[in-house]
């Protein structure tokens, strides 16, 4: 029993440095988060820190690979709304766009863990989502729903203009406008693919 409670604890003091480190890299930056007052948040010391972690650098895969599972969640619950395949299959690319141009993604997951964690972080996401997105490309073409084409090609050319979009929209001067003009932009590309019926 002793050692379930301190299971419990090391988890709970995992939750809140998670908490408060995706709180201080969501607001300020990755550079800008001071460790002191980040640890201090979460109500534990710097050692914590470095147990569970590592380092700020390790803190911060963490924090983005929680965000990127939620995103996933996030995608998954709205592709899973609409149960024909080809609008499920836009309704998660603009899921995608909507989850990853919130100021706290954009400022974790588009500008810092790319610049701080660098390409094998970014290459890992990359082969991830465009897997995911040729899976679902070959479903469409065996149900003859769009035209047939390279899955993994064309998974690369679509999560390159999601990801081309979303970073526009995120930097855009007004990014709810961008994100606006930049979702209608989605539908005529995507319904290029599409064989008439």
């Amino acid at each position: 029993m002793k050692s379930k409670t301190r299971s419990e604890t090391m988890e709970e003091t995992r939750a809140r440095l998670l908490l408060s480190a995706r709180r201080s890299f969501g607001a300020d930056g990755y550079a800008a988060a001071v460790m002191d007052e980040l640890t201090a948040a979460a109500g534990v010391t710097r050692g914590a820190l470095y147990h569970h972690f590592g380092d700020k650098k390790g803190l911060l895969l963490a924090v983005a690979q929680a965000l990127d599972a939620e995103i996933d969640a996030e995608i998954a619950r709205a592709e899973g709304e609409t149960p024909e395949p080809w609008p499920a299959f836009k309704q998660r690319c603009r899921a995608y766009l909507q989850a990853v141009t919130t100021p706290e993604a954009q400022r974790i997951l588009l500008r810092d863990a790319p610049a701080v964690l660098g390409a094998d972080y970014v290459q890992a996401g990359q082969r991830q989502c465009v897997g995911a997105i040729a899976e679902r490309l070959s479903a469409l073409m065996e149900a003859g729903l769009i035209r047939r084409a390279d899955p993994r090609a064309l998974a690369r050319l679509i999560h390159g203009a999601l990801v081309e979009g979303a970073c526009w929209a995120a930097g855009a001067e007004r990014p709810a406008e961008a994100l606006a003009q930049t979702l209608d932009a989605l539908e005529p590309l995507l319904e290029g693919l599409r064989l008439s019926v």
